[in-house]
């Protein structure tokens, strides 16, 4: 299937709106680098658009959205001829998209200006280009955005290095490059304008250049040792590796649709779980995996990995990895855990380093859902003390850590003269029952039950009289001027609406104080049925998620963030799963596809991808930590999983035409299946899932143990 996959999925967008704000990567799984053709350097960090017809070259990039922008990239131009200027308006040329293959794998692009024919294809540290001309005067244009040094060692071969990002703890952070030509580099022209340097390459009238491309964060050396472990693999050996490694996560997934139009939704979908975070570490001459601390300015031993955010990953990607990737989200714990030892705090959102953006902690999610399915149990000692550090103490820098500690310390919650101080106060909590659920594994009983306790927090802000979360001051006194449809001051890109069910440790907890399931209920309903209609009041203007929600008609479930993710599975907690079921599979078809605007929202580093690929299955890990997995509706007519434990996991669903809106019985291994959740120990062992589809809803009676995790149950 991966070659079916063209990387323009979800890249139609602008800053105003977004259709998934992703970018055609071409790279091997979370790779080091990846690689893009660039468009237009005159949007921003907006480079790229599908509809484009220029090609501006080809661009190394470390870009995890346009909203947090690129750091240590650079752009490959090949040309022909003489050119008026050294620029890149002076350089580009026109291209057919239709005719270009963009591939995960692989790139090939023909410059109609100049006949250019080239092929890109990554590896993990570097690259090989392959250009053929059709000219009789050929080179390459390098754009090197801050360029700090670059040497032309011989006729083939060339190292530079480049410093530009837009946040990092190290003013100096580097990135190096080496360059080695089959074909001699006849001249070498450097020329800066602006903050730009270019290198101009002549290659004469050869007619065809082969360019081996070896990268590193470290130094100069490792760039060329990168580069030496792969100088004399071929451009087809490269192919090889490239393809093997996607299929290599590909195969861990097969599925079948009634449309097929869905099973190729599904696998673009695929891709995108598999590019974030990136890999930062490098392995030196002695085979020790070693990175670049920034904080610290030094080299150190052991791995890292950056481009996260885990307010909106920790929700579907990890959880995804531990049924397919354990061996992955193993090292990924083991550098996150990295980070905090260098810096004295769990990481928020790596940019390469601390970027300190969006409410909360909540890698503490993704620390607790490893520790209850047992993954990497021998960090998690450690972690417990990073997020106990992390719950009590205020950091002295404002990007790491909490924001108000003390004060949430002090009140129960996150007093209103702090921004976003609602959804800092439902993060904060449901951070606490994640410490309480690592302390839980490691037998600290006092301390789960301390932060157990905690965790009800967000009891402190609820509202009753109008159903909906409110931001307090210090007094304890609710924000008077309260409109539920207000977006920012009090909330994090959402209003009361999208932010007032992020307790996903007790939901029925907050059915009861809300009034009970009838109540929750018509909540729930008016969430639903209502217009999606906003007030930009508390950001002055409309913000792109705004009109994301608004663009498409299903209330104020604005399905296009990640706060509002877990909306539909909140009808399962008071027993009516049937009244989510048609949600869901009307969000699947009407908001996603596999074209270039095939999502409703920023896609976020897998965090959509991964919305989509759980709720195909038919299930959904409502609160990370419980380890369990609520049950919706499956888009899949068939689906097997190749899971970490080497068992198989057989999902059918049948029949399942449009008109199935319901499931009417669902069974385990052949047995009924009462219960609205699936636990991950009983996934891992393997086995059939069997959803039987029906045409009208099928309500049930539910006892106790038959609803999800909730501490209030």
């Amino acid at each position: 299937m991966i070659k079916t996959i063209d990387t323009r999925h979800g890249t139609a967008n602008q800053h105003s709106f977004s259709n998934g704000n992703c970018l055609p990567y071409t790279g091997v799984p979370f790779g080091m680098n990846y690689f893009a053709p660039q468009t237009t350097d005159q949007n921003g960090s907006w480079w790229f658009h599908p509809n484009d017809r220029t090609f501006q070259g080809y661009r190394l990039t470390h870009q995890p959205s346009p909203w947090m922008g690129d750091f240590s990239r650079m752009l490959m131009t090949p040309f022909s001829g003489e050119l008026a200027d050294i620029s890149l308006f002076h350089a580009q040329s026109s291209y057919r998209p239709e005719e270009a293959v963009f591939a995960p794998y692989q790139l090939k692009i023909n410059q109609l200006r100049y006949g250019i024919d080239s092929i890109l294809v990554p590896s993990m540290y570097g690259a090989i280009l392959e250009l053929t001309f059709s000219q009789e005067q050929n080179g390459l244009l390098l754009t090197l955005p801050g360029m700090k040094d670059v040497q032309q060692i011989n006729d083939s071969e060339l190292q530079l290095s480049i410093v530009n990002f837009i946040g990092c703890e190290d003013e100096d952070f580097t990135f190096y490059l080496t360059f080695q030509f089959a074909e001699p580099v006849l001249s070498f022209v450097k020329t800066i304008k602006d903050s730009d340097t270019f290198i101009k390459l002549d290659f004469g009238s050869v007619k065809q250049q082969t360019i081996h491309l070896g990268t590193s964060f470290i130094s100069q050396e490792q760039a060329a040792l990168n580069l030496e472990r792969e100088k004399e693999k071929s451009l087809a050996e490269f192919l090889q590796t490239s393809q093997q490694e996607w299929t290599s996560y590909f195969n861990r997934i097969q599925v079948e649709h009634t449309d097929s139009q869905q099973t190729k939704t599904f696998y673009h979908n695929l891709y995108r779980i598999f590019l974030f975070p990136q890999t930062f570490y490098e392995i030196d001459a002695r085979g020790h995996k070693i990175h670049y601390d920034t904080f610290n300015r030094k080299v150190q031993s052991g791995v890292l990995y950056t481009n996260n955010g885990f307010w909106d990953t920790y929700k579907t990607v990890y959880p995804l990895f531990s049924l397919i990737a354990q061996e992955k989200y193993g090292e990924m714990l083991e550098g996150f855990l990295n980070s905090y030892e260098e810096t004295g705090f769990l990481p928020k959102w790596l940019s390469p380093d601390e970027r300190g953006l969006m409410p909360g902690t909540l890698i503490d999610a993704v620390i607790a859902d490893a520790a209850v399915k047992n993954i990497r149990p021998d960090l998690i000692p450690r972690f417990l003390q990073a997020m106990e550090k992390g719950a009590t103490v205020q950091s002295e820098r404002a990007n790491y850590g909490r924001q108000g500690t003390l004060d949430y310390l002090k009140y129960g919650y996150v007093p209103s003269s702090y921004h976003e101080s609602v959804n800092h106060t439902l993060d904060y909590a449901y951070s606490d029952f994640c410490i309480s659920q690592v302390a839980k594994t490691l037998g600290d009983k006092e301390m789960a039950q301390t932060y157990a306790q905690q965790s009800l927090n967000y009891r402190q802000i609820s509202d009753p009289a109008v159903g909906l979360m409110r931001a307090k001051d210090a007094e304890g006194h609710f924000r008077k001027d309260f409109s539920p449809i207000r977006w920012g001051r009090d909330y994090a890109e959402g209003s009361a609406w999208q932010s007032s069910f992020a307790v996903y440790q007790d939901f029925q907890g907050l059915i009861q104080y809300m009034g009970g399931q009838t109540a929750f209920t018509e909540k729930l309903i008016a969430l639903c049925n209502q217009s999606p209609d906003f007030d930009v009041a508390g950001y002055g203007f409309e913000i792109h998620e705004m009109s994301e929600m608004a663009a498409v008609e299903f209330g104020q479930l604005a399905i296009s963030n990640q706060p509002s993710f877990h909306y539909p599975y909140l009808f399962s907690y008071v027993g009516k799963p049937e009244m989510a079921q048609p949600l869901i599979k009307n969000l699947l078809t009407e908001c996603f596809s596999s074209d270039t605007d095939g999502y409703p929202g920023d896609e976020d580093n897998g965090s959509m991808a991964g919305w989509y690929i759980f709720n195909s299955l038919g299930f959904y890990p409502v609160s990370p930590g419980t380890g369990e997995y609520v049950i919706g509706m499956p888009l899949v007519k068939k689906a097997a999983l190749i899971l970490s434990t080497g068992e198989k996991l057989t999902i059918t669903a049948s029949p399942n035409q449009r008109q199935q809106q319901f499931i009417h019985q669902t069974k385990r291994n052949d047995r009924p299946h009462q219960q609205l959740f699936f636990t991950h120990n009983d996934l891992m062992t393997g086995g059939q899932i069997d959803y039987q589809l029906g045409i009208v809803p099928h309500p049930k009676e539910y006892k106790s143990s038959d609803f999800p995790f909730s501490l209030s149950k």
